[in-house]
């Protein structure tokens, strides 16, 4: 009796340590407190910073159905937008409706406009975005894109819009450089270098007659500024060619692209084109279809608008 009573003791003995055991098994791992465990929200917060969305760069221009000069003009652009700021995402947008539903119906080609590319934005979570405009000056055009920018002011933690190309007196200053440079080869006695602006009922329209004045008041005589809608119109400037004694016109486009303006207002065969009058007039003419788009001056003073407003 004694026996069995040792052997069922025994037997509970056995019985209690291997449930202690198995209990032993189950439980969590002792973390060892060297400041090396990382929790969850660590985790998460890293995962974030990982995947942060970078700042853009948003590029936003009138638009051309011209595929060629699109690409070397507004594209020449965003490419040095894109050189100059390789932390930004550089993004398109056009302002011109007409000419975003050209380009999706010729050619299935999807370009945002304001508010499309602004909803994009926000969509992508997107905190931080430049606005830069390609325009040459702050018109309707520039006020539209003032007013649809700054409805989403508070869907970003940052949201700056910068200048047109002439906005500041410095600007005119730098075109002007820019434009004559570019054309030196051509600044002959008996040239006369014309520069067609497109004009706008705006009050911004002023800005032809200030760079006229600036640019003869630098000497350079035979430049003359005049636009395709407004004044000074191509008959203001026919009159003062003559006068200045030239024989042979330049025809070059005052807009970021050489579009339809520049190929048909301009460079076409129309009695009414720029070319067909001046030839009229007597004048040996010549078309420079280049946008202004090309010139790396002109690249560089929007790079240095850009970084102006980031500076803001």
């Amino acid at each position: 009796m004694e026996t069995l009573k040792k052997s069922l003791l025994i037997l509970l003995a056995l019985g209690l340590l291997l449930s202690l055991t198995a209990l032993a098994g189950c439980a969590p791992a002792t973390t060892p407190d060297d400041g090396s465990a990382q929790t969850d929200d660590e985790a998460t917060s890293d995962e974030g910073t990982e995947d942060a969305v970078k700042p853009v760069l948003l590029a936003v221009s009138f638009g051309t159905s011209y595929n060629d000069s699109r690409d070397i003009t507004i594209g020449a652009v965003e490419e040095a937008l894109q050189k100059a700021y390789p932390d930004y995402e550089v993004r398109r947008a056009f302002t011109s409706q007409i000419i975003i539903d050209i380009l999706a119906e010729r050619e299935n080609l999807e370009i945002d406009n304001v508010t499309e590319a602004m909803d994009r934005l926000v969509a992508d979570g997107v905190k931080e975005v430049v606005v830069q405009p390609t325009h040459v000056m702050p018109g309707f055009e520039y006020d539209d894109i003032v007013a649809e920018v700054s409805a989403y002011a508070d869907q970003f933690d940052s949201l700056k819009i910068g200048v047109p190309l002439l906005t500041e007196d410095a600007d005119f200053d730098a075109l002007i450089k820019v434009l004559t440079e570019e054309t030196a080869e051509y600044a002959n006695d008996d040239t006369a270098i014309v520069f067609m602006g497109h004009g706008t009922e705006h009050e911004s329209n002023a800005v032809y007659a200030k760079l006229q004045e600036k640019i003869t008041a630098a000497g350079y005589d035979n430049y003359f500024i005049g636009t395709v809608e407004a004044t000074p119109s191509v008959d203001d400037v026919l009159a003062l060619v003559q006068e200045s004694g030239a024989t042979k016109v330049v025809l070059t486009p005052l807009m970021i692209v050489a579009g339809d303006h520049a190929n048909n207002d301009m460079a076409g065969d129309e009695e009414d084109s720029w070319k067909s009058i001046f030839t009229a007039a007597g004048f040996d003419v010549e078309c420079l279809l280049k946008g202004l788009g090309q010139y790396k001056g002109v690249q560089d003073m929007i790079v240095a608008h850009a970084a102006a407003t980031m500076e803001k």
